[in-house]
């Protein structure tokens, strides 16, 4: 008998053991990493993305060129020269290295659809969030939202870049002057579903504070919402821009961007083709590469595709 009893031992009770959880631990931010790099095409969609822009920011500083000077204006051996080992984009009707040229209009093109988008996103977001939880606020912002959203959007621009003149802020404001609102609507529709869910409404009875309604049941759904927004309106924006150089309204002569560059270059789309379709191509690249990139990050971070 002294024998069995060595061989068992009394276990200690412990009811804390009882609200011990035998799941794995789980993490948002890991589990939408880990999704988001599951793919190959991923990791090369997010690498061209990186080297453009990181060429449109380092190549200016390398370079020196400031998108107006034309050193080699006079030099009519410079001009016109096909791409080439020294010159891979060739050169322009001034002499320029098509390279640099391209680089500092990249630049200035993300820079303006990255504040633009920087500037939309965040009022929406804001605006929006407290525009679903109000129901007094939705009585007039509605209304406000209903008038401006029967302008067009593009007419907007058009009359505010006639009254304000060219410029590179003059163009952000008139960008981003009333599209928060668009996304303001769309995040304040979010925010009504998901705050009406049955979840959500336990928290409540349980206590739970608002604050952490808002973060662990509300925020990582529209974490994909507010990523999938962003992936829309950078690439549009950079598309706007070229548009509206094309139309002879984007920004200032002082101040390049791929839109001036294409729009400048439209007359040799037949006679000196890699003058228009380089540029085109470049554009092509980074809004395509920035929209894949950004879509792919949103469903990765939708907590319905974590397992």
């Amino acid at each position: 008998m002294s024998e069995l009893n060595n061989k068992f031992v009394f276990v200690k009770e412990d009811i804390t053991e009882s609200e011990h959880i035998a799941a794995p631990k789980y993490s948002y931010w890991k589990s939408v990493f880990k999704q988001f790099f599951s793919k190959k095409s991923t990791i090369v969609i997010i690498l061209v993305a990186l080297t453009v822009i990181t060429l449109s920011i380092v190549d200016p500083m390398i370079s020196h060129y400031d998108g107006i000077s034309h050193v080699n204006i006079n030099n009519a051996s410079m001009k016109y020269i096909s791409p080439n080992l020294q010159y891979l984009f060739g050169t322009n009707n001034y002499g320029d290295n098509l390279w640099n040229v391209v680089w500092i209009g990249a630049r200035n093109s993300l820079g303006i659809a990255g504040l633009t988008t920087l500037i939309t996103i965040t009022l929406g977001v804001v605006v929006g969030a407290v525009w679903g939880y109000s129901k007094s606020m939705d009585k007039w912002m509605i209304e406000v939202y209903n008038v401006i959203a029967n302008v067009p959007f593009t007419l907007v621009v058009f009359v505010l870049m006639y009254v304000l003149g060219r410029g590179f802020w003059q163009l952000i404001f008139a960008m981003s002057v009333t599209s928060w609102l668009g996304t303001a609507y769309f995040i304040r529709t979010q925010v009504m579903i998901i705050r009406d869910r049955e979840y959500n409404l336990a928290s409540r009875c349980l206590g739970t504070s608002t604050w952490n309604i808002v973060k662990n049941n509300i925020l990582p759904y529209l974490v994909s919402i507010i990523v999938t927004s962003i992936s829309r309106d950078l690439p549009s924006y950079i598309s706007l821009e070229v548009f509206l150089a094309w139309l002879g309204i984007g920004v200032g002569e002082s101040t390049p961007s791929l839109g001036k560059t294409i729009s400048a270059n439209r007359t040799y789309m037949t006679s000196t083709p890699y003058l228009f379709w380089i540029p085109v191509a470049v554009s092509a690249i980074i809004t395509v590469s920035l929209y894949i990139a950004g879509q792919t990050l949103a469903d990765a971070a939708d907590p319905k595709t974590h397992r």
